[in-house]
């Protein structure tokens, strides 16, 4: 998770070393997620097929690999190749980490052990582009990666010694056209989403294209997985209501998260004036606050159930959003760490219980398949999130600058900018309360199933 955005902190650095304009730098992150969108459909079938150890060892030696790459790497097409074997480590990892979970936790402590992997997953993004700021300023982007391997050296050698085979090997036949499909679906729509949202535009035919290619694709595989007796991807994990409103919470989750993550940075350099550094060390404290309270609503949630946490999450995140809608060039330090951390406590109320709530609700041998469509839509919605913040930014910022008397004048061009970011706070605010909407329908899972120990 440190590794997916810690590069994001050096992307206007690489464009002068590397020599290449913003829509090439982008696709460091594109080319990941493209990964992520591709393969992460996939591990539903390959959890099935695959021992835990064998997933493990795989998933860290591709990260280790594409970590040493991008350490090494010497140009940009060399560092895109390590960025997108850094990828596929990923999208091995992180569902059979929660597969695993859900595997060997009883499903009444299951919230705390969620809770844990929310601090994981939450910190680790949030830690990234500080530690990423200060690495630049004192040594070279090639340090973010050198940083890494030796966490993930220690991780494959305790993976060795010591990680038990927790899921069941079944070999499901390998149905070649719903891979083809799955890839082109999931696929074609990050890859329209993350071009529109970098410089090419929602009218640009390589957008609309991908897109419809996606859509297409999407509907095809959607009709083959409901009619196969043994899918790929069993999508009859959504006739459970929990797990539905579950997901659709999740995806407002990301979506809120990562076009935050987004627009924040970008404002508090581009309009603000801050270094790379002093603006990751502004976004720290909420991001370290989410980590760290996950467990705490995971153990809420073993005790009271979602509702009443999701609901008052929603509420908090809500508030902050609206807040964060009347952000300018006079909003101060404090104001925005307060923010942000109220955002990020509101979210971590959302995020781990509902998800925990919708996947409680699945049948035994729905799990594997409920984790891949969790991770693989979270992914979606990221690129989707993204891609409709940078969107809604420019089109806030073109529609000041066009009734502006002077559009050339530095001032109004940061008066413009500001108006596009505060528009994205404002269609965030409009994401939050649908899922306020949606959250009066959630119910606690009562669990009529319980897995069998690890080795049985």
């Amino acid at each position: 998770m440190f590794s997916e955005t810690a590069l994001n902190v050096a992307l206007s650095q690489l464009m002068e070393l590397l020599n290449i304009s913003t829509a090439t730098v982008q696709w460091l992150t594109t080319a990941y997620l493209l990964t992520l969108g591709i393969l992460v459909p996939i591990s539903g079938l390959l959890l099935q097929r695959f021992t835990t150890r064998q997933l493990f060892v795989a998933a860290v030696c591709a990260s280790i690999t594409g970590t040493f790459l991008a350490a090494i790497a010497p140009n940009f097409s060399f560092l895109l190749t390590a960025r997108v074997v850094q990828a596929v480590g990923t999208a091995l990892l992180l569902p059979l980490m929660f597969n695993t979970i859900l595997v060997i936790i009883p499903a009444h402590k299951r919230g705390a052990a969620m809770g844990m992997i929310g601090l994981v997953i939450m910190v680790a993004p949030a830690v990234g582009p500080t530690i990423a700021g200060l690495l630049i300023e004192n040594l070279s982007w090639h340090w973010i990666f050198w940083l890494s391997l030796p966490v993930l050296f220690i991780s494959l050698i305790f993976g060795i010694l010591f990680m038990q085979n927790v899921n069941e090997v079944s070999k499901p036949p390998i149905d070649v056209l719903s891979i083809l499909l799955s890839s082109l679906g999931f696929g074609g729509v990050v890859y329209g989403f993350s071009s529109a949202g970098e410089a090419d535009g929602w009218d640009s035919p390589k957008v609309v294209i991908a897109l419809i290619i996606g859509a297409v694709a999407l509907a095809l595989f959607t009709w083959r997985q409901l009619t196969q007796e043994k899918p790929m991807m069993n999508l009859r994990a959504f006739r459970y209501p929990m797990f539905t409103i579950a997901v659709v919470m999740v995806l407002i989750c990301m979506m809120i998260i990562l076009s935050s993550m987004l627009i924040l940075p970008l404002y508090l350099q581009k309009g603000l004036g801050k270094t790379a550094f002093e603006a990751g060390l502004l976004l720290l404290p909420g991001g370290l606050i989410n980590g760290l309270i996950s467990p705490v609503m995971g153990r809420l949630f073993d005790r009271f159930g979602p509702k009443w946490l999701v609901m008052p999450g929603l509420v908090v995140a809500g508030a902050a959003l609206w807040f964060f809608s009347d952000i300018s060039a006079a909003s101060t330090a404090a104001f925005i760490i307060s923010l942000h951390s109220t955002l990020m406590i509101g979210i971590s109320m959302v995020f781990m219980p509902a998800q925990t709530n919708g996947i409680n609700q699945l049948p035994l041998e729905l799990y594997p398949d409920g984790t891949a469509i969790m991770n693989t839509l979270q992914q979606v919605a990221g690129a989707i999130g993204t891609a409709l913040a940078v969107s809604i930014m420019t089109a806030g910022s073109k529609s000041y600058l066009s009734g502006s008397a002077n559009p050339a004048d530095l001032m109004e061009i940061l008066a413009g900018f500001t108006q596009g970011v505060q528009r994205v706070f404002i269609f965030g605010l409009i994401v939050a309360a649908a899922g306020l909407v949606l959250s009066f329908f959630i119910k606690r899972v009562k669990i009529k199933h319980e897995m069998p120990k690890a080795g049985h």
